[in-house]
């Protein structure tokens, strides 16, 4: 069934926006604003095809994209908790390094045939009629990031942990003088955003695209740090503007395959198109976005001042 398939790739689609989202939700919620996703998200890309290429094995390399994720991201910590760098500039600096840094690495693998993550069949559930091939014979990654969702949700809204991490964002000097290590947790909370965007990079290495291909990530890691405004920062509401935005993703590629007449070049920008005119819609609504915005988001952090 054709609305089967186009399903289908629409969760493939979709699912590296939600993981990556999430985990920039968290991030902020700590008030650390990271830009760096879109950096994050290509070295996941590059040394998960890289491991899983070498080793054989496709976790072998999903957990290289973890690795390298939160390990780049444990720079942008350093330069922004420790240092006091500013956080937009330290972010963009990051994914311009990500991409370089990707494209060298990735050279050598250009154009060879990658390890695909196979799909996992759910016994009994994927035999449904339409809804098992959707829902219960997915890859792994798909799992985890519906699996990522209900735990980050849980986290922050059900948790001591989680509530701490949300008062840090609020106000980090009120939760400062509460005896809430700030830093330490702000450190945390940057490195699972990384190992987030790691992993839905490996998704696009071994799952999406299984090949390496530089600048793979096509701008994803942007439209992830715009899903988590127009989510308002809220897990659920993440999980539903990424299979948004992945079906205007896959929207295009059909347009132009059943040869609708309108400029290719046009149907290639919908999803950023669609990500601007979110924007401009949530930007009409400032009360709700300031009630939900984390009151320290972006503002440095010294314990002594």
């Amino acid at each position: 069934m054709i609305i089967e398939a186009i399903l289908l790739t629409i969760i493939t689609a979709a699912t590296p926006l939600v993981i990556a989202s999430v985990g920039e939700l968290v991030t902020e919620r700590s008030g650390v604003l990271n830009l760096g996703v879109e950096g994050m998200m290509i070295m996941g890309a590059v040394c998960a095809f890289a491991a899983a290429q070498l080793s054989g094995s496709p976790f072998v390399g999903i957990l290289a994209g973890i690795v390298s994720g939160a390990a780049f991201s444990l720079l942008f910590g350093f330069l922004t908790l420790t240092l006091v760098a500013n956080q937009v500039a330290t972010g963009l600096a990051l994914t311009i390094l990500g991409l370089g840094i990707s494209g060298m690495l990735g050279e050598s693998f250009v154009g060879i045939p990658g390890v695909k993550l196979q799909p996992i069949a759910i016994p009994l559930l994927s035999d449904i009629p339409f809804v098992g091939p959707l829902l219960f014979h997915q890859d792994i990654v798909f799992y985890l990031s519906i699996a990522l969702v209900v735990g980050v949700n849980w986290f922050l809204f059900k948790s001591r942990a989680g509530l701490k991490l949300r008062a840090i964002g609020d106000s980090h000097s009120s939760a400062h003088a509460l005896g809430i290590s700030v830093i330490r947790t702000r450190y945390l909370a940057v490195m699972f955003g990384g190992a987030c965007a790691g992993l839905a990079g490996a998704q696009l290495s071994l799952v999406y695209t299984p090949q390496w291909v530089e600048n793979m990530s096509a701008g994803r890691g942007w439209i992830a740090l715009a899903l988590v405004v127009f989510a308002s920062w809220r897990p659920w509401r993440v999980l539903a503007g990424g299979y948004l935005f992945g079906a205007v993703s896959i929207g295009q590629l059909h347009a132009q395959a059943f040869g609708i007449g309108l400029p290719s070049q046009f149907l290639s920008a919908l999803p950023y198109v669609a990500t601007i005119v979110v924007l401009i819609i949530i930007s009409h609504n400032r009360r709700t976005t300031l009630i939900n915005t984390p009151a320290s988001l972006g503002k440095p952090f010294v314990p002594d001042r």
